[in-house]
């Protein structure tokens, strides 16, 4: 039998001279893309939140580097991020040998990064620009709902805080009823005075029951042994005053939504795709809407609303104030296919290939086969009247007005059938028991008219299928891939500053594999 061989081992062998960390690291490795990529960036907005004075600061510089580079390996964690410094070569090459601990990179994280993480990541969008993988021809947008940091079973509902706020003012105002006869009996010019005043009709907030406690106080000075006196006065401030501040403080951190969680107050209670028990169950969390080109984050923002609609022109809003410009060509699902959002795009002169709800429906035969829906009607449009199969004229009625949650007013037309008694045709065309009555929004429908051309010419066909690549698989790789489906920080604003860091890190790391 051959005797085996093996290679050199000797663990205490003494070296002349140390390797260098850069030798040990290869040329085409990620760490020396964020090194160049990060470095480039101007680093006087970093410089300026630093006050100056004291014991010497971690270059900024290196720590932004650091965090970057921490997110293209899946290393979220402060703690993590610390150890990987003391022990990764990557790390220690890219630090400079520095090791600042958890604190130190939290800080930076939470505090430095909240007032340039905007200029961080669009000084990275520039260089893909200027190198030509980025020209903001196409924008595809998407939007997804990441799980916030807090406690899933710690929520306030709108419309509990009304119901139960509702049933407190009713108790306050009997309760100021019972103290207005007390002192009707006791006092008989009291009877106009301001508590009877405070319990009629209107709202009262937590300043009136205070003023109300305070002249209770001033009644107990001078009859120390009232007891009635002395229960409202303990009802009032033990109990109203408390509960009724509290929903007070509920309406304020509501801001038109309709929940938020406790321990995140920011964060608002949504449906996630990720429902592990199937039972639909809320949790908190935020909107994230992004929009890519070639797989590049181009932009994103951070919201509070659960659906996708409203979020579309906060969003190109912002990505207009931090790059100038617009991408010429909008590229989004069904979900964005409002009035509102089509005219946004029309006035900024941005072609629409945004999809609507009936889209893809339209394109079926079963659609078209459908003659009761209001947009197979025939419409006459010199007598501005429908026609309904039965042939029978559906009249003008009225005009309706609709607001979006943003303020946008809408336009709606409703028709209404003259007669439909006696139509064999009345239990498949309306469930209505008087005539059917339809409400048209002709804007709308002009503007879908638009989209539909768009999308069913040869480069809407493309763009619709290149969507589906593009910003679906940024999400895919950074929830999926990377793991990242909770956020560790609290606050819309540290939630902005998590979300960009790991932008950052995508745009950075699929420059690397290019």
């Amino acid at each position: 039998m051959k005797r085996q061989i093996y290679k050199p081992y000797e663990q205490n062998q003494a070296m002349l001279l140390p390797p260098s960390l850069d030798e040990l690291i290869p040329e085409t490795h990620i760490v020396r893309v964020v090194n160049r990529i990060i470095g480039e960036i101007d680093k006087k907005v970093l410089d300026k939140q630093y006050k100056g004075g004291g014991t010497s600061a971690y270059d900024p510089g290196m720590l932004l580097k650091v965090l970057v580079y921490a997110y293209t390996q899946r290393v979220f964690s402060s703690r993590r991020i610390a150890k990987e410094i003391r022990e990764n070569i990557n790390y220690m090459w890219l630090s400079g040998m520095n090791r600042p601990d958890h604190r130190t990179i939290n800080r930076f994280r939470g505090k430095v990064m909240k007032a340039v993480i905007g200029d961080v990541f669009y000084g990275v969008i520039e260089q893909l620009m200027e190198q030509g993988y980025v020209n903001l021809e196409s924008y595809f947008v998407d939007g997804t709902k990441i799980e916030a940091n807090a406690n899933r079973y710690t929520f306030v509902w709108k419309k509990s805080t009304e119901k139960n706020k509702a049933k407190l003012q009713d108790k306050v105002k009997q309760l100021l009823d019972e103290i207005d006869e007390i002192e009707a009996a006791e006092e008989e010019e009291y009877g106009e005075k301001d508590l009877e005043e405070m319990g009629e009709g209107k709202e009262i907030d937590v300043e009136k029951l205070k003023e109300a406690a305070r002249k209770i106080n001033e009644r107990l000075r001078q009859q120390p042994e009232d007891k009635e006196l002395k229960t409202a006065k303990k009802k009032l401030e033990s109990d109203f005053i408390p509960r009724l501040e509290k929903y007070e403080k509920y309406e304020k951190i509501f801001n038109g939504r309709n929940s938020f969680c406790k321990t995140d107050t920011e964060a608002t209670f949504m449906r996630m795709k990720e429902d592990h028990m199937l039972n639909g169950q809320l949790k908190p969390g935020y909107n994230i809407q992004m929009g890519t080109e070639n797989q590049f984050i181009v932009g994103y923002s951070i919201h509070q609303r659960a659906g996708d609609t409203a979020c579309l022109i906060p969003h190109l809003d912002q990505v207009k104030d931090q790059l100038g410009v617009l991408p010429k060509k909008i590229v989004a699902d069904a979900g964005y296919g409002s009035e509102e959002n089509y005219q946004y795009l029309e006035t900024e002169h941005l072609e629409n290939y945004v999809k609507f709800n009936t889209f893809h429906k339209e394109q079926k035969r079963s659609w078209r086969k459908q003659r009761f829906r209001v947009e197979n009607l025939e419409y006459d449009e010199k007598r501005d009247e429908y026609i309904c199969p039965d042939h029978q004229r559906l009249v003008f009625k009225r005009e309706v007005h609709k607001k979006s949650d943003l303020g946008y007013l809408s336009k709606l037309r409703e028709y209404e059938c003259q007669n439909c008694s006696g139509c064999s045709m009345k239990s498949e065309c309306t469930k209505a028991t008087g005539n059917r009555s339809i409400r048209v929004n002709f804007a709308l429908n002009q503007y879908r008219d638009q989209a539909r051309s768009n999308l069913l010419s040869d480069q809407g066909r493309r763009l619709s299928i290149q969507r589906n690549v593009d910003v679906e698989s940024v999400f895919g790789r950074l929830k999926n891939n990377w793991g990242f489906r909770r956020f560790l920080l609290r606050g819309k604003e540290m939630v902005n500053i998590e979300w960009g860091i790991l932008s950052i890190a995508h745009n950075i790391a699929k420059l690397a594999a290019v």
